[in-house]
């Protein structure tokens, strides 16, 4: 692995240690960031095999999508407009049962795509055929926190346990430990009690994280509350589902002890502000999520109900939305909405050193170009990420100290043909669903 140097460009750490922003040098050695220094002082060009001109870039820590449904890509626009419940039940579960191990394949293919060429260097998964999910990430080289996602009813609630042990024995820690596997089981409502205690056995026996649905739409909470007499938050606290390491997605409607469980069992929590909103679910109290202690990171959910992975839209509307609900200007300013989509993203799904720009720190960063009108002029280098970038400003990416993207192109996937082959098995999904209705 060569040693890479970008220089003269201007750097935004999101480092509390170092804040704010400058133009410097960064040196990569391996798959960690190895110095930082702020101009005048400079690094040698002789230090790295490879040197960037970074003078024409924005360099930031990569971004980490703490949330989502890879392969649902090839159902981006089929549903749309349609409460969660219905668009669930009445939509996506029927065209799923048509899924095969290849759609999966080449849908979490052109997700990573997408992420890639986004400035997402992390993402978290929860699907089926995780294995071709894994191979998609070992591939292409993102960073993946990937659960197979688990069902506690019918023939598929043993099936989803044992596949999930069988995930972890083949793929945690693979690719030096680049993909990481946790237990995925999909919501309350979708696992009942006696299963949840089964997925937190396994849990304990294997030592891995748990992601989980929590608290998306007022129905699911209504109706918890009615058959179980609690939250689903509630409910699954106790249950022991949070004496492990939990990501909870979503978590919109939530009351104040909901949050009080949350803080206290240092529960990460994923926003997904886009599918929220175009799912009618709602919007999470984030700030006061913020203000409790719990660590809470952006996601885009799957393109199904987004309909894109853009994580620079996702986190200018947590800002936003914030703001304009509470009518307060103030709440989750520009440097709180970049920790978010970085560091405490990384936080939120118990990833160490990572999503910040810090000497001994892994190596996933971005590069934005700057010669942009939309980034003209540079007042404020945090504020021009969060209110004005866009996914089409990446330039550079490297995860892990690997450059996967250079000048805008993809280094380590094919764009045609995962478009061509996304394309291919979108269409046989919807063919089958219409034979099988006889249209």
């Amino acid at each position: 692995m060569a040693d890479i140097l970008i220089k003269d460009t201007l750097l935004v750490t999101v480092d509390e240690l170092r804040p704010g922003y400058f133009i410097g040098d960064i040196l990569v050695k391996g798959d960690k960031i190895s110095r930082i220094s702020e101009h005048p002082e400079k690094i040698d060009s002789k230090a790295a095999e490879v040197v960037i001109d970074g003078r024409n870039l924005l360099v930031m820590p990569g971004l980490v999508n703490t949330h989502g449904h890879a392969a649902m890509t090839l159902l981006r626009s089929y549903a749309d407009d349609l409460p969660l419940q219905e668009w669930l039940e009445e939509k996506i579960w029927p065209i799923e049962e048509h899924l095969t191990a290849d759609d999966v394949y080449w849908g979490s293919m052109l997700a990573i795509c997408e992420m890639l060429k986004g400035g997402t260097t992390t993402f978290k998964d929860m699907y089926f055929f995780m294995d071709k999910v894994a191979e998609a990430a070992a591939e292409s080289g993102i960073r993946a926190f990937l659960s197979r996602g688990m069902i506690g009813f019918g023939d598929s609630a043993a099936k989803g346990l044992k596949e999930t042990e069988e995930f972890i024995k083949n793929w945690h820690g693979a690719e030096g430990g680049r993909i990481n596997i946790t237990l995925g089981p999909h919501a309350p409502y979708t696992c009942p009690p006696p299963y949840l205690e089964k997925v937190i056995a396994l849990a304990t026996k294997s030592g891995r994280p748990l992601q989980i649905h929590l608290s998306e739409t007022k129905r699911e909470v209504e109706e918890s509350i009615a058959q179980h007499g609690a939250s689903p938050i509630e409910l699954v606290y106790r249950l022991g589902l949070f004496a492990h390491q939990v990501t909870a997605a979503h978590c919109v409607h939530v009351s104040d002890h909901d949050m009080e469980i949350l803080a206290e069992n240092q529960v990460g929590v994923a926003h997904n502000p886009g599918s929220n909103l175009k799912l009618g679910s709602g919007v999470a109290p984030v700030a006061r999520m913020l203000a409790k202690g719990i660590k809470v990171g952006i996601g885009t959910d799957g393109a199904s109900s987004n309909n894109n992975l853009d994580m620079f839209e996702e986190l200018r509307l947590t800002s936003l939305l914030a703001k304009g609900i509470a009518m307060d200007p103030t709440l989750i300013d520009a440097k709180t909405a970049l920790r978010m989509a970085t560091v405490t993203g990384a936080e939120a799904l118990f990833l160490e050193d990572c999503g910040c720009l810090k000497e001994g720190w892994k190596a996933d960063l971005i590069g934005l170009r700057l010669d942009v009108p939309h980034l003209t002029p540079m007042h404020d280098p945090t504020a021009q990420i969060v209110y004005a970038a866009s996914a089409a400003d990446v330039d550079l990416v490297l995860v892990d100290g690997k450059i996967v993207l250079e000048k805008g192109e993809l280094l380590t996937i094919d764009e045609a043909k995962i478009r061509a082959e996304a394309t291919r098995c979108a269409t046989r999904l919807v063919g089958a669903v219409k034979e099988k209705e006889g249209k």
